[in-house]
């Protein structure tokens, strides 16, 4: 149902950098990458995930209540990416481990721009 998802960055640079490296260990790469929006993903048909300058010149915020969430194969890799996130500069809002009665596993971290970033998957 989702083809994309998009969140704002002011330094499009350091961005770019940041998920270079983060979705390398997934086997995503950049899909489309222009001066103001890259987006990254396994393949064509597949949902991406994307960081641009707002469109209307502004700078990029945070949205409360706003978060993406990525999907880990495992519990170990949320947990791989949770650490990867934390070593390129991301921030904690909750340490990876099973949620909701072990219904899922997930870890929750903010990205250089202070975007919310969730590392999910199904049972822990």
């Amino acid at each position: 149902m989702i083809a994309y998802s998009t969140i704002g960055t002011n330094d499009m640079a350091r961005a770019r950098a940041f998920y270079d490296a983060l979705f390398a260990d997934m086997g995503a790469k950049r899909m489309f990458d222009m001066d103001t929006f890259t987006s990254y993903g396994t393949a064509p048909n597949q949902p991406m995930f994307a960081i641009v300058k707002p469109y209307d010149g502004k700078e990029a915020t945070v949205g409360n209540g706003v978060m993406i969430a990525i999907a880990a194969k495992n519990p170990a890799q949320v947990k791989s990416l949770y650490d990867k996130a934390r070593g390129l500069g991301a921030t904690c809002e909750g340490e990876p481990g099973p949620r909701m009665g072990g219904a899922f596993t997930c870890g929750y971290v903010r990205d250089l721009d202070g975007n919310k970033l969730n590392f999910f998957c199904m049972g822990s």
